[in-house]
């Protein structure tokens, strides 16, 4: 519910607006997103439930291993969370990811790198891609299709745990 937390109460007491804990389109407010890399699978939780499963993502143009530094192309691996999300984003919205946290800032260093920044969970390039852009192509980041990313944006709140997993 990207926004508009402060308006839900005040739409409920208007007699309008979504059910307690629903975001408005059928899904309830996410409160953890669990993406398995290899499956190219993301679970959106609730509640201590499954309740959407999005397949086909596609991930970094170097999809195996974890993000180490910047400009690696991989999709980094770990416990983050969604930060903050771009309503104008190229990528028909976008949701950031927390990466690199102090662990991935460490380990970069240590190498004498930067270990990048700007993951994002997004939908597909401009508005030419109502489908997906075929195979491997983002940063390091996680796309998914734009309609898909529009029921994120509805239902994914800033501070959401995401776990990424190999």
């Amino acid at each position: 519910m990207r926004g508009a937390r402060w308006f839900a109460p005040l739409l409920l007491l208007l007699g309008g607006g979504a059910p307690a804990g629903e975001a408005g389109h059928g899904l309830p407010e996410i409160d953890l997103i669990h993406v398995r890399k290899a499956a190219r699978v993301m679970e959106l939780w609730s509640g201590g439930r499954i309740v959407r499963v999005i397949e086909g993502l596609q991930l970094g143009d170097e999809p195996v291993g974890p993000k180490h530094f910047e400009g690696d192309e991989r999709t980094p691996e770990g416990r983050y969370t969604i930060d903050w999300g771009n309503p104008d984003s190229a990528y028909h919205l976008s949701l950031h990811i927390s990466y690199p946290n102090r662990a991935d800032r460490a380990y970069a260093a240590a190498q004498g790198r930067s270990p990048g920044g700007m993951i994002m969970i997004h939908g597909q390039p401009g508005d030419r891609f109502a489908k997906r852009v075929p195979g491997d192509w983002t940063d390091g980041c996680i796309a998914v299709s734009n309609a898909e990313m529009e029921e994120l944006w509805k239902a994914v709140a800033d501070g959401t745990p995401i776990h990424i997993d190999p």
